[in-house]
């Protein structure tokens, strides 16, 4: 089955704040329906708007200092800043905004330009300081180019409430504690301001800034998802809108490490392979083994070459080890093995739905879920392999976990697992059932099937609709009911 590939979108430039009070700083808690980070803890700021940009091409004179990028930055963040906590520059500090004003401008972004050229508002850039641009990167769809920006702050945020409220909680904290409590998984930190938090922490804030402040830092070293999980998204030809598979590294720097899923095939891909190795090393740790979830071809890559980049050996299930090549010291896992990384015990569950063999990873951090489920477009359970039948059975033992967080094969991280989980079984059997609706009134072709069986969906991909009607109907005649 050929399906065109896609390919990452163009980040969207994006600005936020560090605000800062002696050696504190301020953090938000992020509501649940936001679409970027919910229940997260993280800074004032968004993303630039049309609006944004058409003010700033009309007033040349704002920030002449500054260059494009960061002009358009400022314009959005102040903006932002009034928007999602209530403050605003003036003449020499910071300062709250009125509720009036404040709300006019939550309900028509123009309102801010208009309260500029009125005098109501002054966007005095005076003491932003730039300590950071971070890239998302294409593990997402939703992509931004971030400036990080800091300034002093003597008032308290005032949080909007209502439906358009981006916060829901707020506090100030010293960004060791921040750390300690990220690491001891009682908060959740966006992987950007991890990377600030450890570059910050060592040293005091003013020290930290006046450092960052020379060259900011912009690379993405370490994406974080959770305390040893780090991230390396590597470039592979799997199913749309993903452009990536998620390699994972578990454990921490100077201890042991296990690799998941090093799907590098690609020039591109190896060699960031190869840098994150290198960078693994050199952080004094051994690579203890590399775990592949599944036998997908975007999930097991090149073996090969990455051989010729590390050596470790391979533990997975056996069926997708019989279709790999041997290597020493491979291991057969099954339900229940786990293994220990500097105290942090990992469990091997198996959920074989998606691909025969295929295994998902559990710790307090959360689960690695390979192909199970994806925050953003959906899971193809293939009609020659999968099991659908088997494949929800999965989806509601993954669920009884109710884990922290969901670390799926492809995409960002699930910051809700239940909710996420709840809408695939909900969605998965409402289907099953329109499948087997669409065979109890007669119809037999698949053309017809999956054209009735996807009514809800007519832009679906066709040869993916009418493979996955023929994983219901394989499901449906093995349960007995056609």
């Amino acid at each position: 089955m050929e399906v065109e590939r896609a390919e990452p979108r163009p980040p969207r430039p994006s600005a936020s704040v560090m605000l800062r009070r002696g050696e504190e700083i301020l953090v938000c808690h992020r509501v649940s329906s936001v679409p970027a980070f919910p229940d997260y803890w993280a800074f004032p700021g968004g993303g630039v708007s049309r609006v944004d940009q058409a003010a700033l091409s009309t007033h040349p004179e704002w920030f002449p200092n500054r260059d494009e990028d960061e002009r358009a930055a400022l314009v959005a963040l102040f903006r932002e800043m009034v928007e999602e906590v209530g403050i605003t520059p003036s003449s020499n500090e910071l300062e709250l905004v009125n509720d009036d004003l404040r709300s006019r401008i939550l309900n028509d972004k123009s309102e801010w330009v208009l309260a500029v050229e009125k005098g109501d508002i002054i966007p005095n850039d005076a003491g932003f300081t730039v300590i950071s641009e971070r890239t998302t990167p294409p593990l997402s769809p939703l992509r931004f180019r971030n400036h990080f920006f800091t300034m002093e702050c003597d008032v308290e945020p005032v949080l909007f409430e209502g439906p358009k409220a981006e916060f829901d909680a707020y506090r100030w904290a010293t960004p060791q504690q921040l750390l300690k409590e990220w690491h001891a998984n009682q908060i959740r930190l966006p992987p950007p301001i991890i990377m600030i938090l450890r570059e910050i922490s060592s040293d005091t804030l003013a020290t930290s800034i006046e450092r960052m402040a020379v060259a900011p830092p912009q690379q993405n070293i370490r994406i974080e998802f959770a305390p040893g999980v780090e991230c390396l998204p590597l470039p592979t030809a799997t199913l749309p809108p993903a452009t990536h598979t998620n390699c994972y590294i578990l454990g921490v720097p100077g201890g042991e490490r296990v690799i998941i899923d090093p799907a590098a095939k690609s020039i591109d891909g190896l060699k960031k392979l190869s840098e994150k190795v290198e960078r693994i090393i050199s952080d004094g740790s051994t690579i203890k083994a590399t775990i592949f979830t599944h036998r997908h071809d975007d999930h097991v890559g090149d073996l090969e070459a990455v051989s010729k980049i590390y050596q470790a050996p391979i533990w997975a299930t056996k069926e997708t080890l019989d279709a790999i090549s041997p290597c020493n010291g491979d291991m057969v896992l099954k339900e229940g093995d786990s293994f220990d990384l500097d105290g942090v015990v990992w469990s091997i569950i198996e959920t074989p739905g998606h691909c025969p063999g295929q295994i998902c990873l559990l710790s307090d951090a959360g689960i690695i879920s390979a192909d199970n489920v994806v925050q953003v477009g959906t899971i193809l359970v293939p009609s020659g392999e999968g099991d659908m039948t088997t494949y929800i059975e999965g989806l509601y033992r993954l669920r009884d976990f109710d884990a922290n967080l969901l670390f799926p094969g492809h995409g960002p991280v699930v910051t809700n697992p239940t909710k996420l989980l709840t809408h695939y079984i909900v969605h998965r059997e409402k289907r099953h059932e329109a499948v087997f609706s669409a065979w109890q009134s007669g119809l037999r072709e698949i053309e017809e099937l999956s054209h009735a069986a996807y009514a809800d969906t007519p832009d679906a991909h066709p040869l993916l609709k009418k493979d996955q009607t023929m994983s219901h109907l394989d499901a449906l005649r093995k349960e007995g009911r056609i």
